[in-house]
């Protein structure tokens, strides 16, 4: 069964009306019924998933359009204007369900997504969704970031993995030359920038803005010196 036809009848889902007003207001294309689709599916599969390994706290079917897809896709555009077009390897550090590498994989063929979490279920979880979706960019590890013996990635990311200075020092033999990190943090973390060695260069800190989410998010960019 193909995702559009597994979507039918989707204008009586509450879900697909909130992810497509999310989409429209951050300038991405709210119509593209295969994307819509395969975004709703990922989330069928997190919940069915969920019922025995619990992947994830949200458990509200529109919660889950919001703090799940909206917070990872509201990057996107970011990482549009940083990319130009780039076709490029991510690795997204403590994925867990899949966020947001997944997404982006899903919303971005041309990135080629790793998700690496130390968690097995979690790992197996993003295996069997990129099965399932059929996402060929991306891949899944079940390993520590530290331990993880994978060519070099152009941008390394982390959504609540660790703070700052952790992740950049777990991470960095993963990182290809010019490569950058990208955190995603609620309020600027104004503390964990300070602490950082002098080997790390914070070169951009941008706000953003999750639709139907009433909570701080930003980016932080930073790279090697």
């Amino acid at each position: 069964m193909s995702l559009t036809n597994r979507n039918a009848g989707a204008d009586a889902d509450p879900r697909r009306a909130l992810l497509c007003e999310g989409l429209a207001a951050l300038g991405m294309p709210g119509d593209d019924e295969v994307s819509v689709a395969a975004l709703l599916a990922y989330l069928d599969l997190l919940q069915k998933w969920n019922r025995a390994y619990n992947l994830s706290a949200v458990r509200d079917p529109l919660q889950m359009v919001t703090q799940h897809l909206l917070d990872s896709l509201a990057v996107v555009p970011a990482l549009d204007r940083h990319l130009q077009g780039r076709a490029v390897r991510i690795l997204d550090v403590g994925s867990g369900a899949g966020l947001p590498g997944l997404v982006w994989a899903l919303m971005r063929p041309a990135w080629s997504v790793c998700c690496v979490d130390a968690v097995a279920k979690k790992a197996s979880f993003v295996r069997q969704a990129a099965l399932e979706l059929g996402l060929r960019n991306l891949a899944a590890e079940h390993s520590r970031v530290e331990d993880l013996r994978q060519p070099p990635f152009d941008i390394v990311t982390s959504r609540a993995f660790a703070s700052l200075a952790d992740f950049c020092a777990l991470s960095r033999p993963q990182l290809a030359p010019g490569a950058c990190w990208l955190a995603l943090k609620g309020k600027v973390p104004d503390d964990e920038i300070a602490v950082l060695p002098a080997s790390v260069e914070v070169f951009h800190v941008e706000p953003l803005h999750v639709p139907g989410l009433d909570a701080r998010r930003c980016l932080v960019w930073m790279r090697p010196r």
